[in-house]
């Protein structure tokens, strides 16, 4: 089989939700980032930390809008995030004077290590790109990152899901913990 042959695919596009999929992953996703937003405004931000990170976003389509994927499980998305997180911070003291190669550093292991852990949540591979480009406020943490605010904030992304995935009587959620 050729290269061009592989890359025409080999099943069709899945079937649209149904509009209250759509409604409870909307609903979720509002609530979650409303949590980890207020949680920061209200506590972390006394503290001059960001609780905000942008892999959550990602997470958030995952735990809300995928709630069967594996990806989407508890077990991955702490252990895919908190790895990543403390990879990316090992990573950035390793080679951070070389941006470019302590990126690559990050997000490859943070792969591997999550393959190897059964944790693989691909948010994590933007965790661990954040704690090396994040700034100085993301470096003057450390390994801090990987709890406040990864850890933190991948927990409260969590309790919203564990909540509103099951309200509705199709939905279930999560498919499985360890």
């Amino acid at each position: 089989m050729s290269i061009f042959d592989k890359i025409k695919g080999t099943t069709q596009s899945p079937p649209r939700v149904a509009s209250s999929e759509v409604i409870w992953s909307w609903i979720g996703a509002f609530l979650g980032i409303v949590l980890v937003g207020s949680f920061q405004t209200i506590i972390v931000d006394s503290i001059g930390r960001s609780l905000l990170v942008g892999s959550f976003g990602a997470t958030a389509v995952l735990v809300y809008g995928a709630i069967r994927s594996p990806l989407a499980q508890p077990r991955n998305v702490l252990g895919g995030h908190i790895l990543s997180a403390l990879v990316g911070v090992f990573s950035y003291q390793l080679a951070g004077d070389i941006t470019w190669l302590a990126a690559a550093l990050a997000v490859s292991t943070a792969i591997a290590l999550m393959h190897v852990t059964k944790t693989l949540h691909p948010p994590g591979g933007a965790t661990a790109l954040i704690a090396v480009i994040g700034g100085d406020s993301i470096h003057e943490l450390g390994y801090l990152y990987a709890l406040i605010p990864i850890g933190l904030g991948a927990v409260l992304l969590l309790a919203v899901a564990l909540v509103v995935n099951n309200i509705p009587k199709q939905r279930h959620y999560p498919e499985f913990w360890l």
